[in-house]
């Protein structure tokens, strides 16, 4: 389930290469200092001079700082380091851990589909960091980049309801999933009613995984995830540029998936639900219509406006689930809007939350780790673009409103548990350009300030 190689940071590394941090500006003293003056090499943040060995390999690197190393700088490494063994050199214990984790996240590439694939850059770590916990940060990283990078024919919702089996199973977790005409009787209709136009191989899925439920005194945290394994758009059909990355538009399952795995390998003194509503918006005879009114779990009837505001709908139905279990925190991930790439581009998320003391604990976890939120608004005047004439709640908002990523959050608000704080993130899951480090493709947003905060509020014991 995940590309990450599992001995891609070790501490053995008696033959490893050094990689010398410069801050800018600082000279480089000693036999180098000619070799960094005729190479410009001025310790700029992210610059790398290889430095050569008498038998024309290397025998080292050094790499620039900036005016204050950003240990998440290092993530361009595992891409402009040759294969081999390397260690860093010139950190304090706290920026080599964080260094070591950004390695590792740079160090992600999907090859799957290729017939070749690149040699293998690994790292010497202080005896400092606990290579284990932070190669399951990347690794649950990887799981969910190499979900959304995927292709749709490979990643269908049987796909996910088998990564999620082998996530529950590894646990000891159990796992329940609902497939096809079983979502009218079990009572997921927004789910289905999205997904029954796709063929029966594909047929849609509500995919729930339960760990420690027994345990009464602890506190019970829901994850819940859309999983829309490609997006048409429906009946209102998207254009052919709209359609092609659609196979990122389950990256919130794979966030969930994801991240509830890293939950359950921590062993977080929590109780834990994953949700995760997989489907296909096909167009088929059978695809629902604009103008529909579909049936919620909730009981809130809801007018179809646009068949490409789909996510909200199959979120509803499972953020409704995740009350029936009373949660005392639910975290939502969904590749939600455009709107939301308009306010904040592409590597910014929305963070949606009406509990200050959640807000503030995931905006210190993202500063912390590395890994960006930004607080939205749920504004209350928008409210009303929400208002159907016909129906309880209508699925796209009044174009007078024109928040598209607001009014989509005070949509799934309607349904969100109210027994705890809930919090929506509007991710892209998505590097839209290639940089060291950063391939173009699938991208883990807030997994990592997630997980952070998670640990704070609920640290493991022993």
């Amino acid at each position: 389930m995940s590309v990450l190689h599992p001995d891609l940071l070790t501490a053995d590394g008696a033959d490893a290469l050094p990689v010398r941090i410069v801050r800018k500006d600082a000279p480089v003293d000693g036999v180098w200092a000619a070799w960094a003056r005729a190479n410009d090499f001025t310790g700029k943040a992210g610059q790398l001079l290889l430095l050569p060995a008498s038998d024309d390999g290397v025998s080292g690197a050094l790499f620039g700082a900036g005016d204050a190393f950003d240990p998440m700088s290092a993530r361009c490494l595992a891409a402009k380091l040759p294969e081999g063994l390397w260690r860093l050199e010139g950190l304090e214990p706290a920026e080599a851990a964080r260094a070591a984790l950004a390695f590792a996240l740079g160090a992600y590439r999907f090859d799957r589909y290729k017939a070749r694939r690149a040699g293998s850059v690994r790292l010497v770590v202080d005896a400092g960091v606990d290579i284990a916990a932070t190669v399951r940060i990347a690794a649950a990283c990887a799981l969910a980049r190499e979900m959304v990078d995927t292709p749709a024919a490979d990643m269908g919702p049987l796909q996910i309801e088998t990564i999620a089996r082998e996530i529950a199973e590894a646990s000891g977790a159990t796992l329940a999933v609902t497939t096809g005409e079983a979502l009218l009787e079990e009572n997921y209709p927004a789910v289905h009613a999205v997904g029954r136009a796709a063929a029966p191989h594909r047929a849609p899925r509500v995919i729930e995984i339960g760990w420690k439920l027994d345990r009464a005194d602890l506190p019970l945290v829901a994850l819940v995830g859309k999983g829309v394994v490609f997006d048409t758009g429906g009946l209102d059909l998207k254009t052919s540029a709209g359609m092609r990355n659609m196979k990122k538009d389950m990256g919130g399952s794979a966030h969930a998936l994801a991240l509830g795995r890293l939950v359950m390998e921590a062993d977080l003194p929590v109780r834990l639900v994953v949700l995760v509503a997989a489907v296909e918006n096909a167009v088929s005879a059978d695809a629902f219509r604009p103008g529909d009114i579909l049936n919620s779990r909730k009981g809130l009837t809801i007018e179809i406006g646009n068949t490409d505001a789909e996510g909200r709908l199959i979120l509803a139905d499972i953020l409704t689930r995740a009350g029936e279990h009373a949660p005392d925190l639910t975290l939502d991930f969904a590749t939600l809007t455009g709107a939301a790439r308009i306010a904040l581009g592409p590597e910014l998320p929305p963070l949606y939350s009406d509990d200050e003391a959640l807000v503030a604990d995931l905006l210190a976890a993202a500063a912390a780790v590395g890994d960006p939120l930004w607080r939205m608004p749920l504004w209350p005047g928008y409210r009303a673009a929400l208002d159907s004439e016909i129906a309880d709640i209508r699925n796209d908002s009044a174009a007078w409103a024109q928040a598209g990523s607001i009014t989509a959050a005070l949509f799934l608000q309607k349904f969100a548990p109210t027994t705890g704080a809930w919090a929506h993130m509007d991710i892209f899951a998505w590097n839209p350009r290639a940089q060291p480090g950063r391939p173009e493709g699938g991208e883990a947003q807030g997994l990592r300030a997630c997980f952070e905060m998670l640990s704070r509020r609920f640290p493991a014991v022993g």
